[in-house]
């Protein structure tokens, strides 16, 4: 276990970048379940408000990702400051994309509907980091032996061609699935070999007089839609906490 480790993320220098991934799920984490404690009342957790001004965890995270970010490129990709500034770093952009919707929207949107983007780049970004990690560096490693080149290589390739997938999967409209296919090969060629979205690039380049085709992504669009939305909000839920209800109108 412990060659494996060193072959693979150590030796490649993946190890920061291992650390700056779990301090920002970590991060990520723990702020969900402080701010969740905040809205609810409950424990020692309180809204920052000096002068009356309410102080978003973005900001120290900004101040954070800097630090650690200028650091990281001074350090490079060993040694025990590389990997205190890949934890600097983990942790500021974990407090960042927590309020990616406040950044997005200019505007506290972090318990509505809006603030659901913030999980969902959290998510998307996580599993991009896991990508990286997940492919153990083909290149970059010394002293391999014939079947460890056949072997990486086999992997290089494989990862090219699943590539090609995951980008004919986006440009079909389906980023979600583009991303886990990135982890998950079978997914991206699903998604690449299925029909588009009906807005997406693809059905507008390829479905512009294909109207049986465009009328059949509609369709499935709608579908999926229906089938998927419920499960994938109470997984946002499950993550983020659950968006406040709007204000029923008065009445007459």
């Amino acid at each position: 276990m412990g060659h494996w480790f060193e072959r693979n993320f150590v030796e490649p220098g993946k190890l920061p970048l291992l650390l700056a991934l779990t301090a920002f799920v970590l991060t990520f984490a723990v702020t969900r379940f402080v701010t969740r404690m905040i809205r609810a009342g409950k424990g020692p957790f309180r809204n920052i408000t000096p002068g009356g001004v309410h102080i978003h965890h973005v900001v120290p995270g900004v101040v954070l990702s800097v630090v650690g970010g200028f650091g990281a490129v001074a350090a490079g990709q060993h040694g025990i400051a590389a990997a205190l500034c890949a934890i600097v770093f983990g942790v500021g952009a974990g407090l960042v994309l927590d309020e990616f919707a406040l950044i997005l929207h200019l505007d506290d949107v972090y318990w509505t509907e809006e603030g659901r983007r913030s999980v969902e780049v959290v998510v998307l970004t996580a599993a991009l980091v896991l990508l990286v990690l997940g492919g153990f560096s083909p290149l970059g490693v010394d002293d391999l032996s014939d079947d460890q080149q056949q072997g990486r290589a086999g992997a290089v390739v494989t990862v090219v061609i699943n590539f090609c997938f995951v980008l004919i999967t986006l440009f079909k409209g389906k980023a979600r699935m583009a991303v886990v296919g990135t982890l998950v090969p079978f997914v991206a060629l699903v998604g690449a070999v299925r029909l588009a979205r009906p807005t997406s690039p693809w059905a507008r380049r390829f479905y512009r007089h294909r109207h049986r085709a465009r009328s059949r992504a509609v369709l499935r669009a709608y579908h999926h839609d229906v089938r998927w939305a419920g499960p994938r909000r109470a997984f946002q839920d499950l993550i983020g906490g659950a968006p406040d209800r709007p204000p029923a109108p008065p009445r007459p």
